[in-house]
């Protein structure tokens, strides 16, 4: 039997009153409602599109931070330029900054009358009280963690393996997709699954810029407010169910992945 130190003792009972207090509101809240409640929220048609909403509005606000931020990613694990800690802390304001204050200065932006918002408006691009507002503000908030995971993933495939591609004649694109993409490709698919959990979890910026089509966040505000726990309890159950099968899926794929490059 393996013998502890005290200080490893005290260290694990330390961490221990951080993970219960952690714990212990996400499982008083998966008892608080009775399995009849939450059946019948699951056959609503309004928490059904509401869920919806969320899933598919974290799904494309993942699929654009995929598109620009895994280039940026690379840019800024391989080339060091005048900026480049400016750019590496723009990239982080979206977590520092409280997300009502997202909310407002995107709605000054993209409102029909900003300065983004106005033109597209002409064209038929809508961001007020619109799906494409709730990308938008799951966009801003969650695009950081695709930046920062593949970044890190970039960083730890070794630079020598590129230029000997390079020196045996492929290109810089292809050297990319041929070597450095697939050994950061773990990397790039924490960053998104935890892209898509923060977006379908947007509350505060999304309220502000595009209270509808509601969201399953906003719809347990709205419930709240207007019918108290009872009402609201259930919908909250279905999307921290959703969320934590997630983390599950993640947990999995990094235990894989490691028992993998082991073998």
């Amino acid at each position: 039997m393996k013998k502890y130190d005290y200080t490893t003792i005290f260290f694990a009972i330390m961490g221990s009153f951080l993970v219960l207090f952690i714990l212990i509101p996400i499982l008083n809240l998966m008892v608080s409602s009775n399995l009849g409640a939450i059946s019948a929220n699951l056959h609503d048609p309004q928490v059904i599109s509401s869920l919806f909403v969320s899933v598919y509005s974290a799904l494309i606000a993942t699929i654009i931070a995929l598109i620009f931020g895994v280039p940026l990613a690379y840019i800024l694990a391989r080339h060091d330029f005048f900026g480049k800690g400016l750019v590496e802390s723009i990239i982080d304001i979206p977590i520092v900054i409280p997300h009502t204050v997202t909310g407002i200065a995107l709605l000054l932006i993209f409102t029909s009358t900003g300065i983004i918002g106005a033109p597209l408006s002409k064209l038929g691009i809508i961001f007020t009280n619109s799906i494409s507002g709730i990308i938008l503000a799951m966009l801003f908030v969650s695009a950081s963690f695709v930046v920062n995971s593949a970044r890190e993933g970039f960083e730890s495939v070794d630079p020598r393996m590129e230029k000997v591609a390079r020196t045996l004649g492929s290109g810089t694109l292809r050297t990319f997709f041929v070597i450095s993409f697939p050994l950061a490709l773990r990397s790039i698919v924490v960053g998104a699954i935890l892209c898509w959990a923060r977006a379908i979890s947007e509350f505060g910026a999304i309220i502000i810029l595009a209270f509808y089509p509601l969201a399953a966040s906003t719809l347990i505000y709205e419930r709240f407010v207007q019918f108290g726990l009872s009402d609201s309890t259930p919908v909250a159950i279905i999307l921290i169910s959703i969320c934590l099968a997630l983390f599950i899926v993640v947990r999995l794929l990094i235990k894989g992945w490691r028992s993998y490059d082991k073998n």
